[in-house]
């Protein structure tokens, strides 16, 4: 049986969740666009032809819905049939997102497989924590508390028959959308100056440690008993030799060393999404050798105040701010990808710190 299952904690209660769920317009935004089958009851027609791992349309019929809780679908597509449910689990800070796809009958290839869990976890991970920002931000009431300090709108408030006085309900929807305006502004100001340029840091990083803290701490030890030596023995000649020959030797000697031994592992790092509570971040490990590697290590550094809610495709352990992703073996020529998810409400560098792969830097950031 294959199956795909994708998880995410959200800073946001469950009914909010459930809303974005269940709500077309709200759907579309996120993930597709959805529309009802005409005379059919529960039902739905699910439009995924152009995402990722999905080659049709999807044919769905609602099989089981509780409210917040849990909604089912049983899913035709392409002469394939599955099982989809989203369970919404309330959790300490907000609730727990998982979204589970069983194949029932047919087959995925496994890069199709892939290209559909990863077309979720970009939904779930980035899309959708964004279009929940925009919501909660709907809801709030500058009216209420004390200047500086906002409240939550009840939703009955919004969308109830009762109306409010023409002229608060004229001015202050007015001066919300003002302010999302402003917010959805300053994020996409975020966005467009997220470092975007490859491997700034591989070139120089190399260059100042060997060079920089080796030569200067052997140079003076060494040079006191080297030189009355080499003054018996031949002319000043030798010492300026050593020096150029030591170092063309040891760069010549690391190809013929470590090339054949292990392959060349890099890993690429990119946000993949910003908003206001935080960011998602991807890491993609490649292995362009002619072997496979067993294993590979990401350390990430976030910023201070970072919390990290979510991770896909990797293992992890995290000791303060660094957090330590492990993965499967690398294929030759393959590469693996994983993403996590930060909520950070403090910083506007919507990037990680650091990010290395072994001691080489993560290209991108």
């Amino acid at each position: 049986m294959i199956e795909i299952d994708v998880q995410v904690d959200l800073f946001h209660p469950a009914d909010r969740v459930w809303h974005a769920l269940t709500d077309r317009a709200l759907l579309a935004r996120w993930f597709t666009e959805v529309e009802p089958m005409a005379g059919s009851r529960g039902r739905l027609l699910l439009f995924t032809a152009g995402l990722p791992g999905f080659d049709a349309a999807v044919d769905a019929e609602v099989t089981d819905r509780r409210e917040p809780e849990l909604i089912a679908l049983r899913c035709l597509e392409g002469g394939r049939r599955s099982r989809l449910s989203c369970a919404v689990a309330p959790t300490a800070e907000g609730c727990r997102l998982s979204v589970r796809e069983v194949l029932e009958h047919g087959s995925w290839s496994d890069e199709q497989r892939e290209r559909r869990e990863e077309s979720y976890r970009q939904a779930l991970t980035g899309r959708l924590p964004a279009i929940l920002d925009w919501l909660a931000f709907q809801q709030v009431d500058l009216r209420r508390g004390e200047p500086g300090m906002t409240t939550e709108m009840p939703v009955t408030e919004v969308v109830g028959d009762e109306p409010a006085p023409a002229a608060r309900r004229r001015r202050w929807p007015l001066l919300v959308a003002g302010l999302a305006g402003v917010v959805l502004a300053a994020g996409a100001a975020v966005w467009a100056v997220l470092p975007a340029e490859p491997d700034p840091v591989a070139g120089p990083a190399a260059t100042p440690s060997p060079t920089a803290t080796a030569t200067p701490s052997r140079t003076p030890r060494a040079t006191p008993s080297a030189r009355p030596t080499r003054s018996a023995t031949p002319t000043p000649s030798r010492p300026s030799r050593t020096p150029s020959a030591t170092p063309s030797a040891t760069p010549s000697r690391t190809p013929t060393s470590i090339a054949p031994s292990a392959p060349a592992m890099t890993a690429r790092y990119r946000t993949v999404s910003t908003r206001l509570l935080g960011f998602t971040g991807e890491v993609v490990v490649d292995n362009p050798g002619s072997t496979a590697v067993d294993g590979w290590t990401v350390v990430v550094t976030l910023a201070e105040g970072g919390s990290l809610t979510d991770v896909s495709g990797a293992e992890y352990r995290r000791d303060g701010q660094v957090v330590t992703f492990t993965g499967p073996p690398v294929p030759a020529g393959r590469s693996r990808t994983f993403t996590f998810a930060v909520r950070d409400v403090d910083q506007l560098t919507r990037a990680p710190e650091d990010c290395a792969l072994g001691e080489d830097p993560c290209a991108g950031l």
